[in-house]
């Protein structure tokens, strides 16, 4: 009887035990599971992401680079079932369900309910959003038939101005993005704006004011921003005496930790609803030793080259300037067509094997293509852009040169000669109306190439360039349809790429 007592006795704490084990690994299961489902809008199945198809919004672009995600040129008369489905319900009068079944107390259970209707909500508002923007790329005119007070798209400059115009009125109206406040300046939150990275350092720091676009709530925010600056670490670690790209990596990685440590959305998403931004050259490196940052989330990258990872369905390229003073005034403007003697200018020193290749054929050789390493004393950069027809823009040791944005600055048509380099906003604007792109290969028929454009289509293609600088000017403080804008506009085209689904 004793010895039966005692087995007796032992067996609640027998189960208890077990029940407790049961609910530890019931824990860990859940912790350690995908907290959301990702839609994909393209690219090929993987085991953790549900892929859907959609070829009407992002058609491929002319670019011998893989096809970025683009505004369609002309619209599709068919919507897959499913897309169709979706959006009669989504533009209907269905309320969002809110009654979710969870474990747990009351209170959990409303927290997540109203974290779950507001992510629905955001993709309800992106389904309309893509519908829209469907509609319009329907109408092939080349002007935009919307209202808007302040500018009007039109020509050739874009791929479709209608849907180009709709979508970018869609993200005025909707687009939220919420910026992570975690970390300290000058690493986080900071950046330089004036110098080669001024873009960089600008774009944090209007993001940063927060007067466009952002959100102190989460829960309403449509993507998220990893404020962290990569030249501002890369600076830190030259400091340190210690000037080796391997060591920008640990810095990212662990902001990155934090942030999925700290708030559900990274886990909730796998990161693709969230963006960082770099115009340094070890900007892709430092991404690419994080692995969902590099596969998933949104990278805008100056860099963006196509042969390094650059993805241009999910990532963004982003237009380097050089700011030397932080002043525009003296950079925008040219000189009419009739006072622009040179067929031809290039000027910057040997910097990677494709300029290795156009010095070593042009450089002090012509007068019509005028190529130098070095200009000569009293010659001032600028007003040779401003006296050029057309402005060279090789790429260096990186794809990425601020030649061509200095070229659309001062209103001379820019000839890109790179490899594996997809030119900023290519997603809505037509590269190839008002600039000539020349392959490496080609380096010594420049002349001939560029002589064999008319007076007419050169005319044409001058006053296109005119008219697309509007997009790459970083006014302070910004304007509609200025770089800032336009950046913003890439990133959203990019959000509608995916779809979240809260479980």
């Amino acid at each position: 009887m004793a010895s039966s007592n005692k087995y007796s006795s032992s067996l609640p704490l027998f189960f208890l035990l077990l029940v407790s084990l049961v609910t530890i690994l019931l824990v860990s299961w859940r912790s350690h599971s995908p907290s959301s489902l990702v839609s994909l809008r393209s690219s090929s199945p993987t085991s953790s992401l549900n892929i859907e198809s959609d070829s009407t919004l992002h058609e491929a672009a002319e670019s011998p680079s893989p096809s970025p995600s683009t505004l369609p040129e002309t619209g599709e008369t068919s919507e897959p079932p499913q897309i169709k489905q979706e959006l009669v319900g989504l533009l209907g009068s269905e309320k969002v369900d809110t009654e979710l079944k969870h474990e747990g107390t009351g209170d959990e259970v409303i927290i997540t309910a109203h974290k779950y209707s507001k992510l629905k909500n955001i993709e309800e508002k992106l389904a309309k959003a893509r519908y829209f923007i469907r509609e319009a790329s329907k109408v092939r005119n080349l002007t935009s038939t919307h209202q808007d007070p302040d500018y009007v798209p039109q020509g050739p400059i874009y791929r479709n101005a209608n849907a180009f115009h709709r979508s970018y009125l869609e993200m005025e109206k909707m687009f939220k993005i919420f910026v992570y406040e975690e970390g300290e300046a000058p690493l986080v939150h900071d950046g330089p704006c004036k110098s080669i990275y001024a873009t960089e350092g600008r774009f944090i720091h209007e993001m940063e004011k927060g007067e466009y676009y952002r959100t102190r709530d989460p829960d309403e925010a449509f993507v998220y921003f990893l404020p962290f600056s990569v030249v501002m670490i890369v600076e830190y670690i030259y400091k340190t005496g210690l000037p080796d790209i391997k060591s920008i990596v640990p810095p990212v990685a662990d902001y990155v930790q934090i942030i999925a440590n700290k708030y559900p959305y990274w886990n909730r998403s796998l990161g693709f609803d969230h963006f960082m931004l770099s115009c340094h050259d070890w900007g892709p490196y430092a991404s690419s030793r994080v692995p969902q940052l590099f596969h998933n989330s949104i990278r805008v990258l100056c860099n963006a080259n196509t042969s390094e990872g650059f993805k241009p369905a999910k990532d963004v390229s982003f237009p380097e300037i050089n700011l030397l003073t932080g002043e525009l005034a003296d950079l925008i403007g040219g000189y009419s067509p009739s006072r622009r003697p040179i067929l031809a200018f290039f000027a910057g020193r040997l910097h990677g094997h494709i300029r290795y290749l156009l010095l070593e054929q042009w450089k002090n050789k012509d007068q019509d293509v005028q190529v130098y390493e070095k200009l000569p004393q009293g010659v001032s950069y600028h007003s040779k852009l401003k006296s050029s027809r057309f402005c060279l823009c090789p790429s260096g040791y990186e794809v990425a040169s601020p030649r061509v944005v200095e070229a659309i600055f001062a209103e001379c048509v820019p000839v890109l000669i790179s490899e594996s380099y997809l030119p900023p906003f290519s997603d809505v604007l037509n590269w190839k109306s008002f600039s000539v792109q020349i392959q490496v290969k080609d380096i010594p028929n420049i002349k001939k190439i560029l002589e064999s454009i008319s007076q007419k289509q050169y005319l044409r293609m001058q006053r296109r360039v005119k008219q697309v600088q509007r997009h790459f000017v970083p006014n302070d403080p910004p304007k509609r349809f200025d770089v800032f804008h336009m950046t913003i506009h890439s990133i959203w085209l990019r959000r509608l790429n995916i779809q979240i689904h809260g479980q």
